[in-house]
């Protein structure tokens, strides 16, 4: 959530320079953080949490071993909500990400999604993308849920080579182009063992990277159980 003000500089700040809602472009009111209220409450849940081997979970059956999977929202590349993603990953708003993985923590409480997490861990950054962006969103992302479900965040994974871009690419060219990309970070290796950990990304597409960091954490701790979590989805049916 942004920084607290005194009612007063919050309010002339909001005169000079408008907090706008990156979906429909109303200046937001003072309690109204990153989403004017009309905007969340029409945001397109995708609800699987509640569906028993759901579409996202099917993307990684007899590829590796997921407790559980959901997302958030679903995404869709020119829809209006397509702009939260733009604006968490690419226009200095991470903590708009955070704010909304706390939002969904909160909504999926009584589906039991997050009962029996040991620790959250996000897809990591390459360090040069990292030193590029100056942050790494999935990392604000896993941090709002461990916020507000009391859950342990844990860099479990580092990203030890970059890749290209994977968005224009096919699944079979996704596989290809991070094979290899991500492992266990040797500083919490032994912390793994007999855990249930939560894997966060901003967004799943065909699951290849978040299959891969699967794989790379299961081959260096078999016992380790994997939940996946994403703040959207593609439409996967």
């Amino acid at each position: 959530m942004p920084p607290l003000l005194p009612h007063w500089l919050q309010a002339v700040a909001d005169i000079l320079m408008p907090r706008i809602c990156p979906v429909c472009g109303k200046a937001l009111d003072r309690d109204e953080p990153y989403l004017c209220r009309s905007c969340l409450a029409q945001l397109p849940r995708t609800r699987y949490e509640e569906i028993p081997f759901n579409t996202m979970e099917q993307l990684f059956a007899g590829i590796v071993p997921v407790e559980r999977a959901t997302a958030y929202f679903y995404y869709e590349k020119n829809a209006p909500y397509a702009s939260i993603l733009h604006d968490i990953k690419y226009h200095h708003q991470p903590l708009m990400g955070q704010w909304l993985t706390a939002q969904a923590v909160k909504e999926m409480e009584a589906s039991g999604f997050f009962a029996g997490i040991d620790a959250v861990t996000p897809v990591p950054l390459h360090s040069e993308k990292l030193a590029q962006r100056g942050y790494n969103q999935s990392e604000y992302l896993a941090r709002g849920i461990a916020q507000q479900a009391g859950i342990t965040p844990l860099s479990a994974l580092t990203a030890v080579k970059g890749h290209s871009t994977q968005t224009h690419k096919g699944a079979m060219e996704r596989w290809q182009n991070i094979q290899g990309n991500y492992a266990v970070n040797p500083h919490y290796a032994s912390q793994l063992a007999g855990k249930h950990l939560l894997l966060v990304d901003d967004v799943v597409t065909t699951g290849s990277t978040l299959a891969v960091c699967a794989l790379a954490l299961r081959q260096a701790e078999p016992s380790v159980r994997i939940s996946i979590f994403t703040l959207a989805a593609a439409r996967l049916s």
